[in-house]
């Protein structure tokens, strides 16, 4: 590995990697517009999220919220439901703090200044450099797990890249590197994060031949690609059995909503229970919240992968006697509509295998 205080890329890798950009960049919409707000935006919606799957949800989210000062007045059922099926729903609730923060703090504008962007809610190191530099081109750095595989094999290195001391220092090594002319700073991120997404690739083998930093590649040159980056082991994730249950009075579906904290904090599911249990014991379970079961039925398993758990989930249609009123006061449900439920409630996408029969 070079020594800390050499630059990270040359003059002439800079010069090579904004060249090819200008070639064989992607045009997506967030590409279009200098506005900090819809960077921002972009920036948040894509953690976590493919890009195809973004571009729908970046145009019709903006559309109803063009503005910081409409994103901060929204109402929070319709901020969900319009992000429903991007999952990490926290993200959604961060963007409407920071909303508020930079109409009460900024007057509106989001600040153009990296240390204040990092204070903001929901925005850590990455998203703040990334904002920084593409809409306000500020020499700063934006490193993620795309440009920290980039950069280990660039200089091959062996760090585990999952480590927090390991990113911070291919920051601050990464900065000196950084043009400081406000439109090549911008370029250059957007240059570093469109080479680790299309080129230098985390699944599969590296494109090296259309790479435009080969020439100083040191992983390619000593034949390390396949090798870098070093990645700890991740923990198993924690495996929970759940039956969910499809309660429902003719059109009407029964919905809970889940505590304010935690894992999907304040959505509305369908109803489900820790374990496996038969069409018996679900027939008690559902008298004991007050409805009388007129039929129940087992439909199809499914399994939901989050980040440390995974759900394996068994299913029953319960088809219950008229209820009178929609919100059930004996078992804390709220009976919906068809039309209203799709309409209005964000239901994750963990029950998407079941909320097709809705």
């Amino acid at each position: 590995m070079t020594e800390e205080n050499e630059m990270l890329l040359s003059a002439g890798a800079v010069e090579a990697l904004l060249a090819w950009y200008g070639e064989h960049k992607r045009d997506l919409p967030w590409r279009r517009t200098a506005d900090p707000y819809r960077i921002w935006i972009s920036e948040i919606m894509l953690q976590q999220t493919r890009v195809e799957a973004v571009k729908r949800y970046y145009t019709r989210f903006l559309e109803a919220f063009p503005t910081v000062q409409a994103l901060a007045d929204a109402p929070e059922e319709q901020l969900l439901k319009l992000w429903e099926g991007l999952g990490y729903y926290s993200r959604a609730r961060n963007l409407q703090k920071a909303a508020k923060v930079i109409v009460s703090d900024y007057g509106g504008e989001m600040p153009p200044d990296a240390a204040k962007l990092r204070k903001l809610p929901g925005i850590g190191d990455y998203t703040a450099g990334a904002v920084a530099s593409i809409a306000f081109g500020l020499p700063e750095p934006a490193v993620d797990g795309n440009l920290l595989r980039v950069l280990s094999r660039v200089d091959a290195c062996f760090d585990d890249i999952t480590g927090p001391a390991v990113k911070k220092k291919w920051s601050e090594r990464l900065r000196s590197s950084i043009p400081q002319e406000p439109e090549r700073a911008a370029t250059f991120t957007q240059a570093m994060i469109e080479l680790g997404a299309t080129v230098c690739v985390p699944n599969g083998a590296a494109r090296c031949g259309e790479c435009p930093l080969i020439p100083w590649c040191r992983a390619k040159r000593e034949d390390l690609t396949d090798a870098l980056p070093v990645k700890g082991e991740k923990k198993p994730r924690r495996i929970e059995d759940k039956t969910v249950l499809l309660i429902r009075d003719g059109e009407r579906t029964a919905l809970h909503k889940r505590p304010d904290r935690g894992l999907l904090a304040g959505l509305y599911e369908l109803p489900n229970v820790p374990g496996h249990l038969d069409a018996d014991r679900v027939t008690e379970l559902v008298r004991g919240y007050g409805f009388e079961p007129l039929r129940v039925r087992r439909v199809e398993d499914a399994k939901h992968i989050f980040t440390h758990i995974e759900w394996h989930m068994i299913a029953y249609d319960v088809r219950i006697a008229a209820e009178p009123e929609g919100e059930h006061v004996t078992s804390g449900l709220r009976l919906v509509g068809q039309r209203e439920l799709h309409e209005r409630y964000a239901v994750p996408s963990a029950f998407s295998a079941y909320t097709k029969y809705l």
